[in-house]
């Protein structure tokens, strides 16, 4: 594959799960580091990427999720393939748009190998997203940990919590938060995570204890039609979502995961960053599936410095 050149630094990585979400009348592409890395470039990131696994050629679906990368502007260089089919989500979203999730056995993404090709990539990298799904397999989970071992000390390494049934373990949590510097949860994660870090607060005081325990830069906190709190030093900001008719918020999370990234890369400005996150995020839960377009009155709002 060779060495990346100067032109191609500074990359925006989704690291973990490519999947399909099978609805109960389709199926769309997804997996949250995926719906993360989508939303950045389409927000207007410049160089962006996905790591991951799909499965072998006579997997149909793992030819459409690359091509479905693609379609996106993402650079596939770094989906490997493997003898597992491609992972597949069945979802069923309840009476107030809310999603459920039951997992196929044994998907692709189980089995992300290192290589020296992705050390590479992790050297020039900007911002990387990982959660815990894609950790559920020691050997995922040793790529992923190499990777974040191998980006630049000045790069955005984001935590997306994105707790799943039982696909996680608190010493899972506790290892990410030491490797992250920006944390993005919801209200449903909050009182795990705190728990697995001894934190018996709640709330404010217990993201700020998140913060100080882990040396964490910023935390995102969101509360779905609530809206999120952003975190910063000793400074937060809140920002209600706006009402809007919701379709399903599947990819609400990850989109304002995305532009927190875009945020934090441009340097603006908490109340700033937050606000655009939210708006975002409310724009996708108008629409089915994780990674809609956006409209481009909305994304060229983040083309402004």
């Amino acid at each position: 594959m060779g060495e990346l050149s100067v032109a191609e630094r500074d990359w925006i990585v989704g690291l973990g799960e490519v999947l399909w979400d099978v609805f109960p009348d389709a199926a769309c592409f997804g997996g949250a580091p995926a719906n993360f890395a989508c939303h950045a470039r389409a927000l207007g990131a410049a160089h962006t990427a996905m790591v991951s696994a799909v499965g072998p050629t006579t997997d149909p679906l793992a030819e459409k999720a690359i091509d479905e990368l693609r379609a996106h502007g993402l650079d596939t260089r770094w989906i490997q393939r493997n003898s597992n089919q491609t992972g597949r989500v069945f979802v069923e979203i309840d009476a107030l748009g809310q999603p459920s999730y039951r997992f196929a056995a044994q998907p692709a993404w189980d089995w992300i190998d290192w290589s020296a090709d992705l050390a590479d990539l992790a050297s020039q990298t900007a911002v990387v997203c990982f959660g815990t799904l894609a950790q559920r397999n020691a050997h995922s989970r040793a790529t992923i940990h190499h990777f974040l071992q191998q980006v630049p000390r000045t790069a955005w390494r984001i935590f997306d919590v994105n707790l799943r049934g039982d696909f996680w373990t608190e010493p899972v949590i506790l290892e990410s938060l030491r490797m992250a510097n920006v944390l993005k949860l919801n209200q449903d994660e909050l009182p795990i995570v705190a728990s697995a870090c001894g934190i018996v607060s709640q709330g404010i005081d217990a993201l700020n204890a998140l913060m100080r325990k882990f040396a964490l830069q910023w935390i995102a906190y969101t509360e779905g039609s609530r809206g999120a709190t952003l975190l910063h030093a000793e400074d937060h900001h809140f920002c209600a979502a706006p009402s809007v008719a919701v379709v399903d918020t599947v990819g609400a999370g990850d989109a304002y995961t995305a532009a927190l990234a875009i945020g934090l890369l441009r340097g603006w400005p908490l109340e700033r960053i937050n606000a655009l996150a939210v708006e975002v995020a409310g724009v996708i839960c108008t629409f089915s599936g994780a990674t809609p377009t956006i409209p481009d009155n909305l994304i060229q709002r983040f083309a402004l410095p």
